[in-house]
């Protein structure tokens, strides 16, 4: 019944956004498949998911989380009102809220 489903967007679903928007996201997307789920810019991305996607409001027995995080991403990414270098930035700004994170942690 239930579909592939998490709390939070997943590092596995990430290769099916590929298609979602142009050909700047799809580059995007094959960079950040290759790379490990630990790895800064993938985090960002999935920061940005969980943001876009409204994760922390899903709930398990919702329609969305029934049909799975990869379909709920690809129509968010599809919904998405700005340009594809709008969303890039805003990958980028995630990306730069993740490292500003990363260093105070450190300190």
């Amino acid at each position: 019944m239930y579909t592939d489903n998490e709390i939070l967007f997943p590092h596995y679903a990430i290769p099916a956004l590929r298609n979602a928007r142009g050909p700047k996201w799809a580059r995007l997307i094959d960079r950040l498949s290759q790379l490990d789920e630990t790895s800064v810019d993938v985090i960002a991305l999935m920061m940005l998911m969980i943001e876009l996607n409204g994760c922390l409001a899903c709930e398990t027995d919702s329609y969305r989380a029934m049909r799975g995080c990869a379909a709920c991403a690809q129509q968010t990414l599809r919904r998405f009102k700005g340009s594809d270098e709008e969303l890039i930035r805003e990958y980028e700004s995630a990306l730069a809220r993740f490292r500003q994170l990363e260093l105070a942690v450190e300190a």
